[in-house]
């Protein structure tokens, strides 16, 4: 596997690793994001995020006689939507653009200027992606899990997007999944969205496992940032060629893909 000194990270944090997963000695239970580290559905969202951003950009442009500058996928997903709640994603996105708009409601109208309407039309949107795109998983990814699964170990999926569930029945990953917790469960038990670690440190206990043992695996700079913040050894899953920034967040293995650490 790699990582900033390979070969030592493991040894000298938690010992040696067990047998052919890349994991620490003691490691219980493996937490794994969803979107981009077991399913491509990062792809769908940041589609959905740019269609939503650019609907509003370009009305307000329009309607202000300003230039449409519009949502770049590459510039503007990871910095500041991507594995974010979503509305904190609009929001983040927003500011970085200069606009503050009102938070709104549930009850808010689709064309609403707030950032529940808009955050709303995102989710509209992947709901619809997910049912006429369809969603893809990562081959090398499932062969980890399934790994992990005959390994004895404990499994959780922790996604902030409210979706997660709908994307683990489609991909056909619910059977490797011990537990989840997501933007629907979290919003129920009151817990904050990454970079807090609560999400992280919520699937732990429901598992019944201490946070020594069990392994972080993220693909977004928030995600990481979470789990560094929980005490958790991180994975940082590079699918955006960000590994310098995915270790600066606190991953301390960073792999193109899980397969690598079989």
């Amino acid at each position: 596997m790699n990582s900033r000194a390979p070969g030592t990270l493991c040894d000298r944090r938690l010992g040696t690793v067990r047998g052919m997963l890349g994991l620490p000695d003691g490691t219980r239970a493996c937490l794994f994001d969803l979107d981009g580290v077991l399913t491509d559905t990062a792809s769908v969202h940041a589609s959905a995020w740019k269609q939503m951003f650019d609907d509003y950009l370009r009305a307000r442009a329009e309607r202000d006689g300003t230039e449409f500058v519009p949502f770049d996928t590459s510039a503007d997903y990871g910095p500041y939507v991507d594995g974010k709640p979503r509305l904190d994603g609009t929001r983040s996105f927003l500011a970085s653009r200069g606009i503050e708009l009102p938070e709104g409601g549930p009850d808010d109208p689709p064309d609403a200027e707030t950032i529940t309407a808009l955050s709303t039309r995102k989710n509209d949107l992947v709901q619809e992606k997910i049912v006429t795109v369809g969603v893809e998983v990562y081959p090398g990814s499932v062969r980890y899990l399934q790994a992990v699964r005959e390994a004895g170990l404990a499994t959780a999926v922790v996604s902030s997007s409210a979706n997660a569930a709908q994307v683990l029945d489609v991909a056909d990953l619910a059977q490797y999944i011990d537990t989840r917790v997501d933007g629907a469960s979290a919003k129920e038990r009151g817990l904050p969205g990454k970079p807090a670690p609560d999400t992280f440190l919520a699937a732990a206990a429901d598992l019944g496992v201490a946070t020594e043992h069990a392994v972080v695996f993220e693909d977004a700079l928030a995600g990481v940032a979470s789990g560094k913040a929980g005490g958790f050894v991180v994975v940082g899953v590079d699918r955006l060629d960000q590994a310098d920034e995915l270790r600066a967040h606190g991953a301390d293995v960073v792999v193109k893909d899980l397969e690598e650490l079989l």
